[in-house]
């Protein structure tokens, strides 16, 4: 069951989505969609029925004052629109549906179809599903960020991963299937985040969730006080670390097994890219070479033909998502 506050027209749509709960190590990945909602001012259009997927025993109801007035915020997953440049704008348009909500309890498949059914309707070009796990990578470094897809073309196309986990699954591998089953493209951009700091917030894998959905939209999003906040957060578990001789010693291990890697930040093609993202971010466009070189259509091109509506009998089983190391999140 749906509820819709009215679905708009969109151009170019991605979708773009994030769930709390296991593959959200220390909430990195719901926090970047909240931070695109914020610094593009999403507009809600529709929430799933939380009767239907969630355990309000693990997910309880929120009650809040609004003016003296008693409300009920109910756990639930929401779909809001940003809509970045404008038809006489420097920025060519495209639309992001933004997908926040919380791992359902229940009816996985349902729940699956249910988001790929407004993807259906609104035209949906691509899903991109972003997770976070925990890993032996030291705080200290680049946060490792690994895109996967199951889909083979696409992997060719973007030259991305194919998906070869094996094992438990969280609603993040899914949802990918569940894309991959019903014809329509999806990618999820894995960030690492150190086991030792997986509290929420960590702002340093969220920034480097955002900057890798850059690359692969060709985006430019404004990053507001991210980068100050991942920083101060550096800063922070620095202080922690240097307070405890065998943190240190652990973290100074994990720092030696990473530099000895070839990392892909020291390349001059990453340097590239960054230098991309910063011309992106200054311009408010897109660069020539990530919209020519990009699996999507051409932003201006107008809106999409919508896809086979995938039917819940449809789906796959297998788990195919990189499941988190060691997480309690």
């Amino acid at each position: 069951m749906i509820e819709l506050d009215g679905v708009p027209e969109l151009v170019d749509p991605v979708m773009v989505a994030a769930f709390e709960g296991w593959n959200d190590a220390g909430d990195a990945a719901s926090a970047a969609v909240a931070h695109l909602e914020r610094e593009w001012k999403g507009e809600v259009f529709a929430a799933l029925d939380a009767e239907d997927y969630y355990d309000f025993q693990v997910n309880r109801p929120h009650i809040w004052l609004d003016g003296g007035v008693r409300r009920v915020t109910w756990p639930t997953t929401r779909l809001s629109v940003v809509r970045i440049g404008s038809e006489h704008g420097p920025v060519k348009r495209r639309d992001l549906v933004l997908v926040r909500g919380i791992e359902p309890s229940m009816r996985w498949r349902s729940f699956c179809n249910e988001i790929l059914g407004f993807a259906h309707e609104l035209g949906v070009e691509m899903v991109v599903v972003l997770g976070a796990l925990l890993g032996d990578t030291p705080h200290t470094r680049p946060v490792p960020v690994t895109s996967v897809t199951s889909d083979e073309d696409l992997a060719r196309t973007l030259d991305l991963e194919e998906s070869r986990y094996e094992g438990p699954a969280g609603i993040v591998g899914i949802l990918q299937e569940a894309c991959t089953h019903a014809g329509v493209p999806a990618v999820t951009l894995w960030a690492a985040v150190p086991h030792y700091v997986a509290q929420p917030p960590n702002p340093k894998a969220s920034l480097a969730l955002l900057h890798s959905l850059e690359d692969l939209l060709g985006l430019g999003i404004p990053m507001g006080d991210l980068p100050d906040d991942a920083r101060a957060w550096q800063i922070g578990v620095d202080q922690l670390a240097a307070e405890d001789s065998e943190v240190a010693d652990y973290v100074k291990s994990l720092e030696e097994a990473r530099d000895t890697a070839d990392l892909p930040e020291a390349t001059g093609e990453a340097i590239a890219k960054e230098f991309e993202r910063y011309l992106r971010r200054r311009d408010g466009q897109p660069s020539a070479g990530d919209a020519s070189g990009s699996y999507l259509r051409d932003p201006g091109s107008g809106r999409t033909r919508p896809r086979k509506r995938p039917s819940e009998g449809d789906q796959g089983q297998g788990p195919q998502d990189q499941g988190p190391a060691d997480s309690d999140d």
